[in-house]
This record gives structure tokens, sequence and C-alpha cells, in this order.
């Protein structure tokens, strides 16, 4: 059993961070979000995986490489044109074997695989797609089951008077790789309006299971700053590269002043440096090789690699792309700055 990671899209939602920053390799907390996905397969003993990627693919494969300093083998099956995500699925075929393990690359989950794809076998099902309930369902595609999890239909958008549920497709599948052959090659399909409504209109075993603890999808600015909170405050569970302190944590190669003021929870990443007055957290991310000067505030924030904020200057509820620049006793407020930005003294951005 292989595993497929639809890895290609551009990110849109997260510009400016994903102009010159793919999405699957954008840092959550102290890893590249890529990596949070692999240890899901890890769970189920899958160690062979394919990126199917499309937007700077190399800035992907730069990270991953072929997968054995992560403890996986690493193929790369790349769109060069869009083929969508039931496309993308069919373009590894190549690579698969009789079952194969599909992850949407924005979601981040605690699912039991495991257990999903025992039960996928048990019930001899041709494809199983892991719904989660939401609770504004009027916004997504919802997904119907009957009493024993079997899909029935696919509601897209549906009106307030036709939902008769509140679970949407949830982005990892469990496929008899077989199925595929049903989507022609190099043709763009979407997997989740075509390729799985024409499986049940085969007469196709299409389960639903429903996943009532930790999902999210990364994809917006909102979204990918919750991820950091849950995952500081331990609602998402990962061991994280550093050594406890004042309900934080630092990584030993870090310089984090006696003096600075730290407030749990937050992050302090390889080869930070905190001065010493400068006050951090709640909710601080600082990925690596950043700088906090004497004075400066950071609240609620994820600082990427090399991003400096100076004296005085305040960091709250914002995203600091790489190698950005914060003047002295500046303010950053609800913003999201790309890489190498720079706001200059005394600015403002709320």
């Amino acid at each position: 059993m292989k595993a497929v990671i639809l890895a290609g899209g551009e990110g849109t939602r997260l510009r400016p961070l994903t102009l010159t920053t793919p999405k699957p390799v954008v840092p959550v907390v102290d890893r590249p979000f890529l990596r949070h996905q692999i240890d899901l397969l890890a769970s189920a003993g899958i160690r062979e995986v394919v990126f199917s990627v499309a937007y700077r693919p190399e800035r992907v494969e730069a990270v991953f490489g072929d997968g054995r300093a992560f403890g996986v083998r690493i193929r790369y099956a790349v769109e060069e044109s869009p083929l969508g995500t039931g496309g993308a699925v069919r373009n590894a075929l190549e690579h698969l074997d009789e079952r194969t393990v599909v992850l949407n690359g924005d979601v981040l989950t605690d699912v039991d695989l495991p257990g999903m794809i025992a039960r996928h076998e048990a019930e001899n099902a041709q494809a199983t797609i892991l719904l989660a309930p939401v609770p504004n369902p009027a916004a997504y595609g919802l997904v119907e089951t009957d009493a024993s999890g079997r899909v029935q239909r696919f509601l897209e958008k549906p009106r307030p008077e036709q939902i008769t549920t509140n679970n949407i497709n949830a982005g990892i599948y469990v496929l008899e790789t077989r199925v595929l052959e049903l989507m022609e090659a190099g043709v763009n399909t979407s997997i989740e309006r075509v390729f799985f409504p024409a499986l049940l209109a085969r007469g196709d075993r299409v389960l639903g299971p429903v996943h009532r603890g930790y999902w999210i999808d990364i994809g917006t600015p909102e979204k990918y700053l919750q991820v950091h909170r849950d995952i500081l405050n331990r609602r998402f569970r990962v061991p994280l590269d550093g050594v406890p302190r004042a309900d934080g944590f630092v990584h030993e190669t870090a310089d984090v002043s006696p003096d600075a003021l730290l407030d749990g929870h937050f992050y302090v990443g390889p080869r930070c440096r905190v001065a010493a007055g400068a006050r951090l957290g709640p909710d601080a991310v600082l990925v690596a090789d950043v700088q906090v000067d004497a004075g400066a505030y950071v609240r609620d924030s994820v600082l990427w690699a090399g991003a400096h904020a100076a004296a005085d200057c305040e960091v709250v509820g914002s995203l600091v792309g790489p190698r950005v620049r914060l003047g002295r006793a500046s303010r950053l407020r609800g913003a999201v700055l790309g890489e190498g930005s720079v706001l200059s003294d005394f600015s403002r951005t709320l």
C-alpha cells in the first residue's frame, strides 16, 4: 500500500506567503507542513509516498528530496498542466500498488488512519471517504450516508431546505487502485464532483466514516494561525523539537535571554535570538533564525525564518514571511507580510 499527497495547489488564499514558498512546505511550528502528513501515514505503516506537485515543484523537492531524511521513500508526479484533484491521483497510477491512501495537501487531522484502512478492507469497499462535521453545512458540499455509513449521495452547496447532514468531505481517502482507471489519463478531473459520484452511479461500495476529532484545512491565514494555537496549546499533539520552558518550547540552539518576558504557550526555533526585555507569547512562534530585540512584543503570530522584529515593535495576530524586517517601534496587527518585506520605523499596519 502506498499513498498520494495532493500537493499541487498554488496556495492562493495564503498569499503573499506562498508566492515564494509552496503551501506543502510552509512551516507549521517546527517542521514543513507535509511532514505532519508523512507522520500520519507512518502511523499506518505507509513508507512509500507519491507527491503530486505542480506549483514550484523544485521547492518541494528541495525540502523533502527522496524522503530518506524523513524515513520514507518519496516519488514525484509532476503535472505539466492542471489535472484537478482526480486527474492528479490518476497521474500517479504507475507508482501505486493495489490499494492507495490519498491525502489533500492542506489538511491536518488526528484521524485513526489504521482504523480507517481496516474498515475499508473489512467491508470490501472500493472507496472510503473520511467525513468531518461542520457547524455551517450550507457553505460546503455535503456527503449523505445511510445508517451503516455507506455513502448515498453528494450535495453541492445545498439550499437550506436540502440540508440533511452536516458532514463534509474531509480530504482523506482509501481507494482500491483499480478504480482510478475510471478516469481518463491526462484529463482534468475533480475527484469530489466527478470521480466519486461516478463510483456511486455504477454501484461501487463507497464508505463515509465520520471523524469527530481534530481536523482543519490550513489554507487561509486565519486557519493557519489557528493550527499554531492548537499545537502550542496541545489541542493537536505534536512532539516539538525543543526544551520546555515557561509553558513553551525553546530549541537547544536558540538564545533566549533570562530577562526576556515569556508567556506560554510559544515556540522558539533553531538559532533564534530573543533579547532581554523582549516579550514573547502567548501563542507566538519563531520558526528559525528569528531575532526579537529589546522591548519588542510578539503575540499570537508566526515569524518565518530570518525575520527581525526591531526594538519596541509590536506584532499581534500576524503572519511574517521569511527575512521580513519590522522597524523600530512599528506596529503590525492582523497582517500578512510576504518574503523580504520591510516595515519602516514607527509605521503601523492594522
